[in-house]
């Protein structure tokens, strides 16, 4: 199992990145654009902007992120504490957990990119992301 930060930008997640990839001296292992997506998830105005981004540094570290057109940002939520797990029924049991008595803002579900995902907000204001390949 792995858990670690979700970062999200208003438009301007590229640059934060190579920023902090300039930095930290890292690598980035995922560049996934809104155009790379299904269409329904993309416009023109967004097609080139960050939809996922992984960044890895150091001993394991890896700070994930994407630009987010969903929701207004403020400080405070613009980040989602990322759980990755290899065991489905461990990944449901997290997400429901986590989902109660909060918001579910995506069911945890089959997604495009492979596996299941959902996201919630937790009855602490907490973002969280489930992730289960």
């Amino acid at each position: 199992m792995k858990c670690d930060m979700y970062l999200s930008f208003d438009g301007n997640c590229e640059e934060a990145m190579n920023y902090y990839k300039d930095v930290l001296n890292g690598k980035f292992t995922v560049t996934m654009r809104y155009s790379d997506g299904p269409p329904e998830y993309s416009n023109d105005k967004i097609a080139d902007k960050i939809m996922h981004q992984t960044l890895v540094f150091g001993d394991g570290c890896e700070i994930k992120a994407s630009d987010n057109f969903h929701l207004t940002l403020n400080k405070g939520n613009n980040f989602h504490v990322s759980i990755y797990t290899n065991d489905e029924k461990q990944a449901i049991s997290y997400f429901n957990g986590l989902a109660a008595s909060g918001k579910i803002t995506m069911p945890f579900d089959n997604v495009f990119w492979g596996g299941k995902f959902g996201s919630c907000i937790d009855k602490f204001g907490i973002q969280w992301m489930v992730s289960f390949e």
